[in-house]
């Protein structure tokens, strides 16, 4: 008989039993709805403050513990013979121990930084589950899973611990020596730096010319033989066409820097055997101040045109780091009066960036041979009949006919300058 036809045969033989038990399952409907509606909110409201990765950790984790957990329900009454309540009170025991030091872990994560013992209770004790689970396993099959499972959970778990340490403490427990990313950068397969693959195919043309050029001077100052020679300047022929095809070396200015700077360094290695830097730790000695130069002396030092500038004592004693940046402001600031067509004297130089008369004469007698500065000196010459010295003002030339100022600036400010 169908179980409908056995419930209406029932309901009609037993009316009174029938209500009563149809009253009681009607209470017991109404009570897990509202024990459901209450889970729900408190499921909600606990929720609410956590990421989706760590809500969902929590779920998978409480799977792969049930399926544990059913392992060792059947090796508790295959294996030990544990039957009734006994069972049904021993048999998760290990699960209930797994969770116990999970919390632990976890609250001693937060508070010590570092899950403990207890964290490594959780993978010992899981792994013990895992095994005993797979003994009362009736296929390989069933086995693999059994031990799987338990194992899974573990993991997510670990992975959760990993996330919040991170969070709690801002970094990772260890930074790996050997990762992916690291093993492609040795091998040349990637780029540990954001530049582009034609910045990079650039810098290494650039590097060729320079290590080609360093070899070539190498060879002819230990007097290699001619065939050596010009093997070498085909080599630096090589790789200066490339570099001029592939980088525009002789367009880009910045390339061109580069450039000399490689083969300054390259050419200058020796010069780091000598260097005597100082020591971070030791105490910076107290400098005397430098002895004034004799009066003859510094009207020597002094041009006959340059009388408005007062004399100097000796310049002081500075670094090389300060000397450095002096010379780097006063590099900047000739550039600059020079793309105004603008050759600045030694005077308006020291006067700008704030350092000894001498140093600027020195620095502008080696900066006014380069083609540009050296141009607007010829320019001034022949059209004003000018030699350069250094000291002489600036020369007036009216709007329309300008062409090249030497020592001064346009013809408005030299004529406010007058």
């Amino acid at each position: 008989m169908p179980p409908i036809d056995q419930i209406t045969a029932f309901a009609s033989a037993h009316t009174v039993e029938t209500i009563i038990i149809s009253v009681i399952a009607l209470v017991l409907l109404v009570l897990a709805f509202f024990a459901l509606r209450a889970l729900i909110r408190l499921f909600r409201r606990w929720a609410a403050g956590r990421p989706t990765e760590d809500i969902l950790t929590i779920v998978a984790a409480s799977i792969a513990t049930g399926v544990s957990a059913q392992g060792m329900w059947r090796f508790s009454g295959d294996v030990l013979g544990f039957d009734g309540p006994l069972r049904l009170l021993l048999f998760a025991f290990i699960e209930v121990a797994v969770i116990t030091s999970a919390v632990r872990a976890r609250r001693n994560m937060r508070e010590n930084y570092s899950a403990g013992i207890d964290g490594l209770a959780v993978w010992v004790l899981t792994s013990l589950s895992a095994v005993l689970s797979s003994m009362d396993a009736r296929s390989v099959a069933e086995a693999v899973f059994r031990l799987a499972a338990p194992l899974v959970a573990a993991w997510l778990w670990e992975r959760g611990m990993a996330i919040e340490r991170v969070r709690i403490t801002g970094r990772g427990r260890i930074n790996w020596r050997l990762t992916p990313e690291r093993v492609l950068v040795r091998i040349g397969l990637a780029e540990a730096s954001d530049r582009t693959a034609s910045e990079v195919d650039a810098h290494r043309r650039l590097t060729r010319v320079a290590l080609a050029a360093k070899r070539f001077r190498a060879l002819r100052e230990a007097g290699a033989s001619d065939r050596k020679l010009r093997a070498a300047m085909a080599r630096l022929d090589k790789a200066m066409d490339q570099a001029v095809e592939y980088t525009g070396l002789a367009v880009d200015e910045k390339r061109q820097e580069a450039l000399l700077s490689q083969i300054g360094a390259l050419y200058n290695t020796s010069a780091l055997i000598d260097l005597a830097p100082p020591v971070p730790w030791a105490p910076e000695p107290e400098q005397p101040a430098p002895p004034a130069l004799p009066a003859a002396t510094i009207a020597e030092l002094i041009d006959d045109e340059d009388e408005d500038v007062p004399a100097e004592s000796a310049p002081p004693v500075v670094d090389t780091a300060q000397r450095a940046a002096q010379f780097r402001a006063a590099r900047q600031y000739w550039d600059q009066q020079i793309a105004r067509k603008y050759v600045p004297r030694a005077a308006d130089i020291a006067q700008e960036v704030g350092i000894p008369l001498l140093a600027a004469k020195e620095w502008r007698a080696l900066w006014k041979l380069e083609p540009q500065a050296y141009a607007l000196i010829e320019a001034a010459y022949r059209e004003h009949g000018i030699v350069d010295t250094g000291t002489f003002p600036a020369i007036e030339v009216p709007e329309r006919e300008r062409v090249l100022v030497v020592n001064g600036s346009a013809s408005g400010a030299a004529a406010h300058d007058s």
